[in-house]
């Protein structure tokens, strides 16, 4: 039997645009030419899979109906939630429709994660198979790269997951990987009569409505449109929440791969960083008196640059009125001007120049200053700075 994906396709992704009302859902953004959305059904193309089933509601139905178009995926199931209750009800409701056989193999994969070596990832899912049962749960675990607050944790014995740590603060995320922590991927692998099992034990008044929302829904050229009465009733809570911080039968699949949920703009400048060189053009370099930038992406209301500072460069102290900015740095040491503040930054650290906020670069050492920087904003261009100070005499007076 074959492994039936499940992509839960609903977040709003509200985290990169904290000030915008018209923000962007993560996995729709166009990272130049890809989305995550598009990756994530890239991946599921594979032959241990059956077609896909989409848990998301009526705002995104357009856009994923547009992807499934461009990756040619024709065979698909769509499950439209009438309200957000989160994924505990989303996870269950697709879990429902009857195609799918009670010993079914269902793998709940997030529309809005970016798994480089997805080789390794499927491998890892068919290896795991046969070890399904009625009750137990497999989750994703994966291998730390830095100690981050940006991710939730789970430590192990013997393969079973003995707990769970929701986003520590990084010296708390130090002590976790030193007892060989992972990351919560939030991926999850079971059989269909799993999902009904634990819901029935543990969540009986989640499984109560969700059955009822999925045996009253509509179905219409692929999509079940779940009946809104029922599924409002369902308790809203994380899948997490409402199931695997109660039941003990919890295995953990530990990968060590490339794996980001680019869940801030730290993790996609770092993504950019690390992919550079396929987003790099010679006519899009630009020269300054402290050294230069390359535009590596525009998109929509966001702008990637890499800037090259030379040593003894400085550029001029500034702020801006339509974009705030976020810089990781990948190499050297600048010297951070930040309105009253000054410091020193070294590789892999970030800093956040709120909108307005008045600022410079200086590089006071030998070595060069590399810096990935995020702009956000409604203009992004060069004819948004206000300059206050210029060692190169640009201040207008």
């Amino acid at each position: 039997m074959k492994i039936r994906p499940v992509i839960l396709c609903g977040g709003a992704g509200t985290r990169l645009w904290p000030k915008s009302k018209k923000h962007q859902a993560k996995q729709f953004i166009d990272f130049g030419n890809w989305t995550l959305l598009g990756k994530t059904l890239e991946r599921v193309k594979a032959s241990i899979f059956d077609p896909p089933i989409i848990s998301t509601n009526t705002k995104y139905l357009k856009q994923i109906k547009q992807h499934l178009k461009k990756y040619k995926i024709r065979k698909f199931k769509i499950v439209l939630e009438p309200s957000k209750r989160n994924t505990a009800p989303a996870i269950l409701s697709t879990a429902l429709i009857k195609d799918i056989p009670n010993e079914q193999p269902l793998m709940f994969l997030a529309a809005d994660h970016l798994i480089e070596k997805a080789s390794l990832f499927n491998k890892a899912i068919k290896k795991n198979q046969k070890k399904l049962t009625q009750k137990n749960i497999f989750i994703f675990g994966i291998k730390p790269t830095i100690p981050s607050s940006e991710f939730g944790y789970f430590l192990t014995r013997k393969g079973k997951v003995t707990r769970f740590i929701e986003k520590p603060q990084e010296a708390r995320a130090k002590q976790i990987i030193s007892k060989k922590g992972y990351w919560n991927s939030g991926m999850f692998y079971l059989r269909k009569d799993s999902i009904i099992n634990n819901f029935k034990k543990y969540q009986p008044n989640i499984y109560r409505n969700c059955n009822k929302a999925v045996t009253k829904a509509k179905y219409k050229n692929n999509v079940y449109y779940l009946d809104k009465k029922s599924f409002t009733k369902a308790t809203a809570k994380s899948f997490d929440y409402a199931i695997l911080e109660k039941t003990k039968d919890i295995n953990a699949i530990k990968l060590d791969i490339p794996w980001s949920d680019l869940g801030s703009w730290k993790e996609i400048c770092k993504m950019y960083g690390r992919n550079k060189q396929k987003y790099f053009k010679k006519k899009n370099v630009f020269y300054r008196p402290w050294g230069r930038y390359v535009n590596l992406f525009n998109g929509k209301d966001f702008l990637i640059k890499e800037l090259y500072v030379k040593p003894k460069g400085i550029l001029s102290l500034q702020k801006h009125h339509h974009r705030a900015e976020h810089w990781v740095v990948t190499h050297g040491k600048p010297m951070i001007t930040l309105n009253k503040k000054s410091f020193v930054k070294k590789p892999d650290e970030t800093i956040f120049i709120p909108l307005g906020a008045v600022h410079r670069i200086a590089n006071p050492y030998k070595q060069p200053v590399k810096i990935i920087e995020a702009q956000i904003g409604s203009i992004l261009k060069e004819t948004d700075i206000v300059r206050f100070e210029d060692v190169y005499g640009r201040v207008k007076n």
